[in-house]
């Protein structure tokens, strides 16, 4: 089935268009909306995971779960969808929420987007991870300390544009 996003203005509104997933076509004045989930338990530990070995780009490297806002879904809906299907955790009833924003405009690769960013607090055991095996290789419950080190190394995506989410 062909996922489609809503294309949004410069303001984060949506323009009423939209475009197929991942069609890297976009105008200058165009964004899609993306969604990251930082997931915490009350012991300050992290839920990361790694992505697929085969991915195109940032094979094995580290990152929290998220991605595409459907075309007509809100991003707290789209971040409660995407932690559930790369983890199998439910969030929806979880302490926390929508932290930030980002923007990011790159016209050499017409792929414009914001990313909203939510930080949730659930305690959680490992027996609870259930990975989505098309999308995640495997997942670690980190300390902050662990995530700037991959982030030092240069394999946890995105780290710098959300690091105030790790506090």
């Amino acid at each position: 089935m062909m996922e489609y996003w809503d294309i949004y203005d410069e303001k984060k509104q949506r323009t009423g268009r939209t475009m197929k997933r991942n069609d890297w076509n976009m105008k200058p004045d165009e964004f899609h909306l993306t969604v990251l989930g930082v997931l915490k338990r009350p012991d300050g530990r992290y839920l990361i995971t790694q992505r697929k070995l085969d991915k195109e780009w940032g094979a094995g490297w580290w990152e929290v779960p998220g991605g595409g806002v459907n075309a007509g879904e809100d991003s707290r809906d789209a971040v409660i969808r995407e932690i559930r299907e790369e983890t199998g955790i439910d969030v929806s009833q979880a302490a926390g929420g929508y932290a930030f924003s980002y923007k990011r405009v790159n016209p050499e690769e017409k792929n414009n987007y914001f990313v909203d960013i939510y930080k949730f607090i659930l305690d959680f055991v490992d027996n609870d991870v259930k990975v989505q095996p098309e999308e995640v290789e495997g997942f670690k419950i980190a300390t902050l300390e662990e995530v700037q080190a991959f982030a030092k190394e240069g394999i946890f995506l995105h780290y710098d544009s959300m690091k105030e989410a790790f506090d």
